[in-house]
């Protein structure tokens, strides 16, 4: 009968062993990271935004990712009320 453990691995060797892999996701990240930081320098100028009502001054860069949130949210629960609505139409009996 086999055993049902996972085979122990020696941490030293694993430490030893070259993987690029991880550094492949580390230097992503590091990029992901100073692309933000590139992205909020370069929006950081005040804009005006003009509701029906007011007006407010607010940071491009939160403008943008309010609109971000806005469109994401938006799209998500789009997306759940069109899965209702299939699951609807399937327990509808058929005439």
């Amino acid at each position: 009968m086999r055993s049902l453990r996972r085979p122990r691995i020696d941490t030293h060797e694993v430490a030893d062993r070259w993987q690029p892999r991880l550094y492949v996701r580390l230097i992503a990240l590091g990029l992901l990271v100073a692309y933000a930081i590139a992205f909020v320098l370069e929006n950081r100028k005040q804009v005006s935004v003009h509701f029906v009502l007011a007006t407010a001054r607010v940071s491009l860069v939160w403008l943008i990712l309010l609109a971000l949130g806005v469109g994401l949210l938006g799209g998500i629960l789009l997306a759940q009320l069109e899965r209702r609505r299939r699951r609807r139409s399937r327990k509808a009996p058929e005439s």
